[in-house]
């Protein structure tokens, strides 16, 4: 097949979805597919490895907490329907497909089978997917859905608030290969100090600021441990930061972002996982990469994480926004080294069911049901009729 994926976001800032993109792409020609992405760009230098198609530049947008880069532009359409008409892909995955710009102009201009899948699970009823967009641009676009994906209940649930199911539910999935036990762990953080471990961007939904007051207080009675704070962010950086001077916090560590080749020695040298996200989180891709590594978790309870991992098995799920019950759960895995062990090893069997291997096999057998299904129809790929605007 010939398979075009397709990223709202921007290709040169790594985020969830296009890590999502990468991967699959990457098992899908390893299965002999021919596949294609195409993203906006913040910048031209991008990965030359990869078949990636450059539709736009990306810029940056504040929403509700966090930003998102994505191209803004009514001018893709030429673009966009010269790619299409050249390539002529069988199949055509859009991610976040009602996202503006690029997805939702590729939906219009695609003569393909279009297939979505639903990554968010949050947003207010005046919005759609984060933006306003009309039911009536809504209806029209969403009749060229040929199938849906969403990659949790959370997210199938968020999205059939807005449009017509049904859903078929593939997780995310990890590279094992790459999150493998077998690397060695960042020899400065390895001196029998317990390590606990945060991932993620520094924004508050994150909830690091619990994690911080969580620490304070276990810091308190355990003098040999350490936090390590992995990821980028500026403004709240510099908040944190004032937070841990404040209080004379010792052994906090801000690395700030780490290569995606060096992030799983990070797991490794952790001796607790630690994601406290207030919530609006569809999916725990950074549970499954602790857990690959044999990592026990403390999280939040929070539908999305629930969806990964269960309470007191791969780790303890607490409520959000509460650094009481947060310290607690890290202080029986700090007491506990067999615990420790023994919620590690639950962790990684379930990281091995999310291997990408299984889960690209999914999205194979998914799209063959839909082309099953749809009806055949003789595409001529010719815009010129289309109008330009997007």
């Amino acid at each position: 097949m010939k398979i075009g994926l397709v990223s709202p976001y921007d290709f040169v800032h790594p985020g969830g979805v296009v890590n999502h993109i990468l991967a699959l792409y990457d098992q899908l020609v390893e299965m002999g597919h021919n596949v294609k992405i195409i993203a906006p760009a913040s910048r031209s230098v991008v990965d030359e490895d990869k078949n990636f198609l450059h539709i736009g530049k990306a810029r940056p947008f504040p929403v509700r907490g966090t930003t998102i880069r994505i191209s803004f532009s009514l001018r893709l359409a030429s673009e966009i329907k010269e790619v299409l008409s050249r390539e002529k892909f069988d199949i055509i995955h859009l991610h976040e497909p009602f996202m503006p710009m690029l997805c939702s102009a590729v939906l219009r201009f695609s003569d393909s089978v279009n297939i979505g899948t639903f990554h968010a699970c949050h947003g207010s009823p005046g919005y759609k997917f984060g933006w306003p967009i009309s039911k009536f641009m809504l209806d029209r676009r969403q009749n060229k859905l040929a199938g849906k994906i969403a990659v949790s209940k959370s997210a199938a649930d968020y999205a059939i608030k807005h449009i017509r199911g049904p859903f078929t539910i593939i997780p995310n999935g990890i590279n094992m290969k790459h999150f493998s036990q077998d690397i060695a762990p960042i020899e400065e953080f390895a001196d029998n100090k317990i390590n606990i471990l945060f991932v993620g961007r520094l924004e508050k939904r994150k909830g690091l600021d619990y994690l911080l007051k969580a620490y304070n207080r276990i810091k308190r009675e355990y003098k040999d441990c350490r936090l390590i704070i992995v990821g980028p962010g500026i403004i709240f950086r510099r908040k944190y930061e004032r937070y841990v001077r404040r209080n004379k916090l010792a052994d906090v560590v801000f690395v700030g972002m780490v290569d995606y080749n060096e992030l799983p020695r990070y797991y490794k040298t952790a001796d607790i996982f630690c994601t406290p996200a207030t919530g609006r989180e569809s999916f725990g891709i950074v549970l499954l990469e602790a857990m690959a590594l044999g990592k026990p978790v403390v999280a939040t309870s929070i539908e999305g994480y629930a969806g990964v991992m269960a309470n007191e098995v791969e780790g303890y799920l607490v409520p959000p926004k509460n650094d009481i019950e947060l310290s607690q759960a890290l202080k029986k895995l700090i007491d506990d080294k067999q615990l420790r062990q023994l919620m590690g090893a639950k962790g990684f069997i379930t990281a091995q069911k999310h291997d990408w291997t299984e889960i690209s096999q999914q999205v194979v057998n998914y799209y063959k049901q839909i082309q099953g299904q749809t009806p055949q129809r003789k595409v001529s790929h010719n815009y010129d009729t289309i109008p330009s605007s997007v």
